[in-house]
């Protein structure tokens, strides 16, 4: 998720593609270095998040293949509005 799948779909979008990612067709693996300890979970978790905020709409391949079937568009969100839900959440 966070070296190949993200250098891949932020290259993506500066090309000017639309980009999808399906969230359990991909993973992490843990890190530890200077900066600190993130296990795969978390690293998942927040790339997932980070993606969905600006550069890819993040589901599952379930989903994705219900969008397929129906020709819906895979919901997408801004940096903006990801972040005014996170200030809202964090203010309840």
């Amino acid at each position: 998720t966070h070296n190949c799948d993200l250098s891949t779909i932020i290259h993506a979008v500066l090309m000017g593609f639309a980009v999808e990612f399906l969230s359990d067709a991909t993973g992490s693996v843990p890190y530890a270095n200077t900066a600190g300890y993130a296990s795969a979970e978390e690293i998942h978790r927040v790339v997932s998040i980070i993606l969905q905020s600006r550069f890819a709409a993040v589901l599952k391949t379930a989903e994705w293949i219900e969008c397929l079937k129906t020709g819906t568009l895979p919901e997408r969100d801004t940096i903006y509005a990801s972040n005014q839900r996170a200030l809202a959440r964090s203010a309840a």
